[in-house]
Parts: structure tokens; C-alpha cells; sequence
């Protein structure tokens, strides 16, 4: 007869298997980073598989359209064969693997929806609004509208770090992983945060965590 702890055992064991089986789809230091951070901070294995997102290929041979017909990343493929290509949802399906790592309030709870709200003001306000300011091609006008935007909408992230470690406390969450990320791309489009102060110090403390080293660091980020 099969004891309740063995079955446990035996799930768990199941469990890690498809943890192990899953790929992360990623480029170097775009907003697949971000979902990288949540699976070292979440104790997740990945495999990881390196997208050329001009030519649309694989680090190694193949069409990446034919696995993500969006064309852009994260994308991550579960062990059976199932995709998920939105970053919001990636970090969100990590976090729940592994709920002890507390990097998302349990689904239904009103904790969740502020996550979800402030992931949704991330990706809306911050991520989307970067994208033209990585174009060349982009009319000087139209940089200064989104590099102005981009600042009002960061006073916001500023007056919610007010006397915070992270974004909802001292607890880091995929949310906190997700803004670290985007905000990283200031220095590289030339935005100046330097009236954030609370959110210049957000983005070292985060930066100095282990499980954000070591995802930088497989990303060839740091040395």
C-alpha cells in the first residue's frame, strides 16, 4: 500500500521533472530577464535557449517564428510541449510553481490583484513606452514626447518606493523583477532618473541579490 508520504514524495519528484523540462526562450538583457530572475530567485531549473530577435532565429539553428509566432521574447515551453509568450504571465506561472518562494500573493487574493495591477502599469506605461527610444529611426520629436512620458509615469514607481525595500513592502516580488528589468534600459537610451532617488536605490538593491547576479551573469550581463 502506497503511504501518503510517498505519494508526496513521488509528486514532488514528478513536480521537479516538468520544472526541469521547461526552456526560457530569452535575448540578453531584454524583458526576458525578467522571468530569468524569477526562476534563480524561485530555485527553478530552465533550460535556456538564445533568440537572435533581428533575424527571428535560434542561438543555435532553427526558425524562432515556428516556436513563438510572435516574434519577440520571453517565451517559455513547458515539458509538454505548451507555450507561454507574455512576460506578465510567465513571471506569474513561475511564482506559483514554487509558492513558499513568496514572489506572488496566492491567486484570488486582493494582494494578487495589486500584483497584477502594478504588472499591468509596468508593462503599459514603462516597457511599451522604451520600445521607440531603442529605434534610431525614431524623429527626435517623438524621443522627447516618450523619454517625457516615461518620467511622469516614473514619479508614480517613485512615491510607491517611498519607505519601501520593494514595490509592495520588504518582500521581493516578480513585479519588483520586472521593473528592475525595464529600468535597467534607461542608461542604454540615455533617460536620467536622477531625480528618482528612491528608485536609483531599488535598482542597486536589486541588482546586489544573488538569484539577479546569477541570471545576469548566465546572460553574459556581468562577469
Amino acid at each position: 500500500m502506497v503511504t501518503m508520504a510517498a505519494a508526496a514524495g513521488a509528486a514532488a519528484w514528478i513536480h521537479l521533472q516538468r520544472e526541469i523540462g521547461m526552456k526560457l526562450f530569452y535575448a540578453s538583457g531584454a524583458c526576458s530577464l525578467s522571468p530569468h530572475i524569477v526562476a534563480h530567485e524561485a530555485g527553478i531549473p530552465l533550460e535556456l535557449q538564445k533568440v537572435d530577435l533581428k533575424s527571428k532565429t535560434l542561438h543555435t539553428e532553427g526558425d524562432y517564428l515556428a516556436v513563438n509566432p510572435k516574434g519577440y521574447v520571453p517565451a517559455l515551453q513547458l515539458d509538454n510541449g505548451q507555450m507561454l509568450t507574455e512576460g506578465p504571465v510567465i513571471v506569474q506561472y513561475l511564482a506559483d510553481l514554487k509558492p513558499a518562494s513568496k514572489l506572488a500573493p496566492a491567486p484570488g487574493s486582493f494582494e494578487r490583484y495589486q500584483l497584477q495591477e502594478m504588472l499591468t502599469y509596468i508593462n503599459s506605461e514603462l516597457h511599451k513606452t522604451y520600445s521607440p527610444l531603442f529605434n534610431p529611426a525614431t524623429p527626435a520629436e517623438t524621443r522627447a514626447d516618450r523619454t517625457a512620458y516615461l518620467l511622469r509615469r516614473y514619479g508614480f514607481i517613485e512615491n510607491q518606493l517611498q519607505g519601501k525595500s520593494y514595490l509592495f513592502g520588504d518582500t521581493f516580488s516578480v513585479a519588483d523583477a520586472y521593473l528592475f528589468t525595464v529600468t535597467s534600459w534607461a542608461r542604454m537610451v540615455k533617460v536620467d532618473l536622477g531625480q528618482f532617488p528612491n528608485l536609483i536605490a531599488f535598482q542597486e538593491r536589486v541588482a546586489a541579490r544573488p538569484g539577479v547576479q546569477a541570471a545576469m551573469r548566465a546572460e553574459g550581463l556581468i562577469k
